[in-house]
């Protein structure tokens, strides 16, 4: 188990929002934190304590006017932390090298494998050839569907629902495909309300590759549901609670 920071940024700047609040129309989102400093000052602090494996995430689409803006600010984050953290956001097989190059230590993905509802195995084979299963991290984030309570993989900055259904076996499967697996929990995202206990569960039944879940730490209580839920195999993130983002809870309590 392990702690996984993150930095998050929309419209240029480092940001943490409530994560279902996320609109492409009009670029907008529910703001809990709006940094007055760069995504490099966050990524310079994680390199101080050495905690490598979390992840810089691109919150606008390619389209947005924002677009340009928001992956300089990423790409700072990288470089500052060269292979300490992942990158994710509209992360494709063409653009893979570009973000490799500027210092991410993998890829995050969900998008471009899992698209008009389904998985698409041949982007899937496109991007672990483009830049190899170990840099390739595939981000399973998920909603509740309110009519049955399953877990579905929602795409495109969490507006869109699959019909990929997440379960143990699913997990495991995907996990043999890549290096990692990140989930965000998005109805708990950036909510400070607490952690999904469902999700946590299912992640700690996978074996095959290490897994991180995102989603509603609030304290030091919610990260210990973590490590017994996930039985010590789930690694976690927190964001808004985080005292770099305005929250209560010590970066070095965490540590």
């Amino acid at each position: 188990m392990e702690f996984r920071p993150c930095i998050d940024i929309h419209n240029g700047k480092v940001k943490q929002i409530v994560g279902s609040s996320l609109k492409d129309k009009g670029d907008s989102a529910s703001e809990n934190f709006v940094a007055d400093r760069p995504a490099s000052y966050y990524a310079e602090i994680y390199k101080s304590h050495n905690l490598k494996g979390g992840h810089v995430i691109l919150l606008n689409s390619k389209e947005s006017e924002y677009y340009e803006a928001t992956k300089k600010e990423a790409k700072s984050a990288l470089s500052a932390f060269r292979n300490g953290m992942q990158a994710g956001g509209g992360i494709d097989d063409q653009n893979a090298g570009e973000f490799l190059d500027a210092g991410a230590s993998g890829l995050i993905v969900t998008s471009f494998v899992f698209r008009d509802g389904k998985m698409d195995e041949k982007n899937l084979r496109s991007m672990q050839k483009a830049v190899g299963r170990e840099k390739l991290i595939l981000d399973l984030s998920c909603r509740r569907k309110e009519e049955n309570g399953d877990y579905f993989i929602v795409t495109d900055r969490w507006q869109k629902f699959t019909n990929m259904k997440v379960t143990p076996a699913f997990l495991e499967e995907m996990a043999g495909e890549c290096a990692e697996l990140l989930i965000h929990a998005v109805d708990v995202e950036g909510k400070n309300s607490g952690i999904d206990e469902r999700i946590v569960e299912m992640m700690s039944e996978v074996r095959e590759s290490p897994v991180t879940y995102a989603g509603g730490v609030r304290n030091l209580e919610d990260i210990e549901i973590i490590r017994k839920v996930g039985k010590g195999r789930v690694n976690f993130t927190v964001g808004s609670a985080l005292n770099l983002f305005g929250g209560k809870l010590d970066i070095e309590d965490i540590i």
